[in-house]
């Protein structure tokens, strides 16, 4: 569930002195007189902000700011709230920055995962900037706004950069990238050039020196920009922080894969991430060498549909060469075999509703069905908030005596693609920022980071801050927060944008914990009631005629409205508030007195 203004009181245990400083943003901190920077003609400062990224997981939108002018690192989807009820997905609210889109230089790509790329095609047509990344984002981007009813050009909006590494010209600024190792190909680092001095912005990582797609992460240039003395700052992903084992790599993930399917005396089928071109890569070596058929489960439907998805994944990793073109087949193209003799890979891992393994789950898979000698791997950690939908899944297996292999029952079934304590303190040895930014995990986890920066990378200062606070930064001078703007996220429902404040959002929540009552008031000019009122419920009571609640409500608006004043009853605003008060004395006494429906009152001239 994503919070993007919940504090949590830090516990600190840090030695501090008058050469280390912690800023920790809190309500006090709030209410503090906001300092404003100076004029953007002689500012030297730099300065950081994280729209979206802070204090949660997903939703990644960072800003940099130098000389007035504004590059922005990420743009991606966030994990929506069960208690919203609705929505597709959701994004930053970037009105604050559309008020400065001519001072916004490009959009720069750390990787392609969709809480970094996926709002893109929602914010893009706001600003119509270029867009900087490496080919494998470019390609997820290109199909993605393929179809779109959008001025859109990949040739000239799209501007690709070599996954090796990289120097971008985007005046004032110079962004430097170098490749380190991700679940996703092609992540980047970036660092963040200035006159003011220079930042490390991470981007999600790890190190995992077995990748069998790729090089590993570009270590001698991490060195080198570790220990510049003009590293003001290190923007560190923090998501897997508190993890104490070291990283599992795909190498032992493909082993365990090998074992599972050796052992396994049906159809094997592993539930991962589509985009994550490395595992489907293990996954066919595991199949080959235990004499099996690698496929992926296709859609259902043949028909082009409006996103991106396993099999053009599958297609991308081949177009790249990250896969070989029988390293992985369609599962049209194998299901004749013996169950034996088959791997399947498919969507799913995170219980998504039309996502393939729901759908069979469901029995919703016309041409493919579980079976009780199928063996079900979850080649995946269930992301925050997703565990419900999950455990659905894990339940609606074992009543199907299919055995499953979990990251809670199996080890090395999964190789994360977020950096752990041994990583991080490993990263810490060898970067040593002036100052130490935490982003991209929940409050403990970006606590824990700026911590061991401090203690391990020699860190004078830990800026941990909330979305919208502007951090400024310079060489050698003490970071503090200079402005802090009003941030949150916006839905989309369809083709509607809606604020997450949004009074449909908040009836949706009361209806959905209290119920709703609906009342229609026969009513004259005068407002006397000319008739019984109608009454409905939706989570109340019966709605048939009958019903006693039903009745009692009708009788207690009734008298209500009757000792009413001649001047009290020509307002509505007083009959709808004598409405909520009777329903209501009915509603506590039969439910409980903390009991609080939605209320809709209608009338009808008579």
């Amino acid at each position: 569930m994503v919070k993007l203004h919940e504090y949590i009181e830090p516990d600190l245990d840090v030695d501090t002195d008058e050469d280390l400083s912690v800023h920790v943003s809190n309500e006090q901190n709030a209410k503090k007189k906001k300092v404003a920077p100076e004029s953007d003609a002689n500012d030297e400062r730099v300065y950081f902000m994280a729209l979206g990224g802070l204090e949660h997981v997903g939703q990644n939108m960072y800003l940099y700011k130098y000389k007035g002018k504004f590059i922005v690192v990420d743009c991606g989807m966030g994990f929506l709230e069960e208690e919203i009820g609705a929505g597709d997905v959701q994004y930053c609210d970037t009105r604050w920055l559309e008020k400065r889109k001519k001072d916004v230089v490009a959009f720069v790509i750390t990787h392609g995962h969709e809480d970094h790329i996926g709002a893109l095609k929602y914010i893009w047509p706001k600003f119509r900037k270029p867009i900087y990344c490496t080919r494998f984002p470019a390609e997820i981007l290109r199909q993605t706004f393929r179809g779109i009813e959008l001025d859109f050009n990949p040739k000239r909006d799209i501007i690709e950069f070599d996954a090796a590494g990289a120097t971008l010209k985007l005046d004032p600024f110079e962004v430097e990238t170098f490749h380190v190792s991700h679940s996703v190909p092609e992540a980047q680092m970036l660092i963040i050039k200035t006159g003011a001095g220079k930042i490390l912005h991470t981007g999600d990582w790890t190190f995992n020196d077995d990748n069998p797609i790729e090089p590993g992460t570009d270590y001698a240039r991490l060195r080198e920009i570790g220990s510049d003395p003009r590293l003001i700052a290190c923007a560190c992903d923090s998501t897997s922080v508190s993890r104490q084992n070291p990283q599992t790599t795909e190498a032992q993930v493909r082993d365990t894969l090998t074992q599972i399917m050796r052992d396994a005396p049906g159809r094997v089928i592993v539930t991962g991430y589509s985009r994550s071109i490395a595992r489907l890569k293990m996954f066919a070596e595991a199949a080959r060498a235990t004499g099996r058929m690698a496929a992926i489960k296709e859609r259902s439907n043949p028909n082009p549909v409006p996103y991106v998805g396993l099999p053009e994944f599958r297609e991308m990793g081949i177009d790249f060469k990250y896969l070989k073109e029988n390293d992985v087949y369609q599962y049209s193209e194998i299901k004749d075999l013996p169950a034996e003799k088959q791997a399947i890979f498919l969507t799913g891992s995170q219980g998504e509703k039309f996502a393939m393994l729901t759908r069979l789950c469901r029995g919703q898979v016309k041409e493919m069905k579980l079976m009780p000698t199928d063996t079900v791997v979850f080649s995946a950690i269930i992301i925050p908030g997703r565990e419900q939908d999950v455990s659905f899944l894990y339940n609606k297996l074992a009543k199907m005596g299919i055995h499953t292999h979990t990251i809670y029952d199996t080890d090395h079934v999964h190789a994360s693609g977020h950096a752990g304590r041994p990583e991080m303190e490993r990263f810490y040895d060898m970067v040593h920022p002036q100052v130490s930014i935490p982003m991209h995990g929940d409050y403990i986890n970006e606590m824990l980071n700026g911590k061991m920066a401090m203690e391990r990378g020699g860190a004078k200062h830990m800026m941990l801050v909330r979305n919208g606070e502007m951090i400024a930064l310079g060489d050698g001078i003490e970071p503090y927060v200079c402005e802090t703007i009003e941030t949150g996220f916006v839905v989309m429902e369809g083709e509607t944008e809606r604020s997450a404040n949004d009074q449909v959002y908040k009836n949706r929540k009361k209806i959905a914990s209290n119920g709703a009552i609906f009342v229609t008031l026969p009513i004259d000019k005068r407002g006397f009631l000319k008739g019984t009122p109608e009454v409905s419920s939706a989570g109340i009571f019966e709605s048939d005629a009958t019903g006693f609640m039903k009745r009692q409500i009708q009788i207690e608006i009734t008298k209500a409205i009757d000792d009413m004043s001649k001047a009290e009853r020509k307002v509505h605003d007083n009959l709808v508030r004598a409405v909520q008060t009777a329903a209501n004395r009915v509603v506590r006494s039969a439910l409980g007195a903390d009991k609080k429906p939605q209320y809709s009152v209608h009338f009808v001239q008579k």
